[in-house]
């Protein structure tokens, strides 16, 4: 079936504890204009790479978050915030929180919050502001190779941000998540002290 929209995805995985906290169903789009130097998924850099993101597809996306040990929804690519991903993700992020109001979505962009997502920029369009207050944590900044660190959680190099985005947007500033210490609860940023992140073991 056609959706409003076309985009293609690379893959989806439904046992993923690598792109977020918890056990998570991850999303890779395709089409990324970014092509950073070394990224893992050059593939994804074709917006006809992969197959039809269609009502099918996001019926199975639904049906496999359904587990409560599913913590979330990650989107990655690809780059998910490229302004034509978002026209398509928009209906389908708007009914995954429709019907798991209680699951987290994160999402993984080579754009940056404050100076592209929410600032006039080729990122930037009629659907950006809706899509941002449904995603609940933001993976942003390129990939840079020199800035390459395998001890990080989450994100590829150290100059990419883990954003509490619901907090960022009511507070008018940049608002980061930290990695998990050894007890999983988020550590103190600055003066803020986050909620613990529910977590679940595989």
């Amino acid at each position: 079936m056609k959706r409003g929209i076309e985009m293609n995805y690379a893959e989806i995985k439904n046992f993923d504890i690598a792109n977020g906290l918890g056990v998570r169903v991850s999303l890779f789009v395709s089409g990324c204009t970014h092509h950073c130097k070394n990224c893992f998924n050059q593939m994804t850099w074709d917006f006809k790479y992969g197959k039809e993101f269609n009502q099918e597809v996001e019926d199975l996306i639904i049906d496999y978050l359904k587990p409560e040990h599913i913590t979330g929804l990650s989107l990655l690519g690809g780059e998910p915030m490229e302004p034509s991903n978002q026209r398509a993700l928009l209906p389908f992020i708007k009914r995954v929180k429709e019907l798991y109001p209680q699951k987290d979505i994160w999402c993984y962009t080579g754009y940056l919050f404050d100076q592209e997502l929410l600032s006039e920029s080729r990122a930037r369009c009629e659907v950006t502001d809706e899509l941002l207050s449904y995603i609940d944590v933001l993976v942003d900044g390129k990939f840079i190779e020199e800035l390459k660190d395998l001890s990080l959680k989450f994100r590829g190099s150290s100059n990419q941000r883990i954003i509490d985005v619901k907090q960022s947007l009511e507070k008018d500033e940049i608002i980061l998540y930290k990695d998990l210490n050894e007890n999983r609860n988020f550590q103190k940023y600055g003066s803020l002290s986050l909620d613990p992140f529910r977590f679940h073991d595989p």
